[in-house]
């Protein structure tokens, strides 16, 4: 019997959800996940470590390398082979803004924006 998925938190949901390449390309789509863009955000944009975004996430920092390894291959094929971004899918949960020390400041919720 196989083990469930995990769900793992993720606080945004990207604001857009599609990137081609102006000109030529080679009409390839590669599709990253929304826990994939997390992980790339979280490390890349907001400086996390591997053990910080795994926390954040609610997940072991052997499964956040492997999915920051996954997002990582998919973007360098992007910009190395001209291919397409399509963002969705994946096993996730959106933050419900109801922890106290999340820390992650992204959420509607945790910037006072839930009602807007």
């Amino acid at each position: 019997m196989s083990r469930p998925q995990k769900y793992k938190k993720v606080c945004q949901i990207p604001k857009r959800h599609e990137y081609f390449p102006s000109g030529e390309w080679t009409e390839e789509i590669v599709v990253l996940t929304i826990d994939e863009y997390e992980a790339i955000r979280l490390i890349d944009m907001e400086g996390f470590s591997q053990e910080e975004c795994a926390v954040y996430m609610q997940v072991a920092r052997t499964t956040v390398q492997q999915i920051y390894s996954r997002a990582r291959k998919k973007l360098a094929t992007v910009l190395v082979h001209g291919a397409g971004l399509r963002i969705y899918g994946g096993e996730y949960r959106l933050c419900d803004g109801k922890e106290e020390t999340c820390g992650c400041g992204g959420c509607a919720k945790h910037r006072g924006e839930e009602n807007k």
